[in-house]
């Protein structure tokens, strides 16, 4: 969970690590306990947490951001932003090849801006996607299953560039560029409609193509 607000003056804190182990230990984990025999929506289950938790906030705080993660690979979030709505966030990865090249440069100026990037060979990445979806979060709305996400994202994106030179066998990036900033564009483009059409809003996609190096879209 993320706080906002002013610290105290005196003692630098907004949120004292006492005050978060409370508020878990006395309404977010008996809560999550209780939700788990009332077969809720997810979305449902974090937008009380949220409740929860903002009614014990500290005098100078308030609640930014909560997130709940069942698993290593999938995230719920609340942000007071968006109050009644969540964010489901799944990981997916995928292993392809590419090729930094851009025909408009010449050899000299591709290998100085794509460095080995741009071996005529190729190179390959074990490429990390997160999926953010916008979900209504509010008493009796309707969920979004977990598996629907998956369905979708194995569908537009993992079986399509899984194991794939992403220049060569990929209609996508036929004349584009495949840069992790333009991955991430052109996942997000074929994600968007799918979730359109199946009662959810896509919120961003993540890529990563290292530890180090990754784009969201939109930012």
């Amino acid at each position: 969970m993320a706080w906002r607000g002013e610290p105290d003056p005196v003692t630098g804190y907004l949120v004292g690590i006492q005050h978060v182990d409370a508020l878990v230990r006395s309404r977010v984990w008996p809560e999550l306990r209780a939700a788990a025999g009332r077969g809720e929506s997810p979305a449902a289950i974090i937008a009380r947490l949220a409740a929860l938790v903002s009614a014990g906030a500290p005098p100078r705080g308030s609640l930014d951001s909560l997130s709940w993660a069942p698993s290593p690979f999938i995230e719920h979030r609340w942000d007071h932003r968006m109050p009644d709505h969540a964010l489901l966030v799944e990981s997916f990865e995928f292993s392809a090849s590419h090729r930094l090249h851009c025909p408009q440069l010449s050899d000299e100026e591709n290998r100085a801006a794509f460095g080995k990037c741009n071996h005529p060979g190729g190179h390959g990445h074990n490429y990390r996607v997160a999926v953010a979806v916008r979900v209504p979060a509010g008493p009796g709305a309707p969920g979004f299953p977990v598996d629907r996400l998956e369905r979708i994202v194995n569908d537009a994106v993992i079986d399509r560039f899984d194991h794939k030179h992403l220049n060569a066998d990929c209609p996508e990036f036929a004349t584009l560029n495949p840069s992790v900033e333009n991955i991430a564009r052109v996942c997000h483009d074929l994600l968007e409609p799918r979730f359109a059409d199946s009662g959810a809003a896509l919120a961003h996609v993540e890529i990563w193509e290292t530890q180090k190096t990754s784009a969201r879209y939109p930012a």
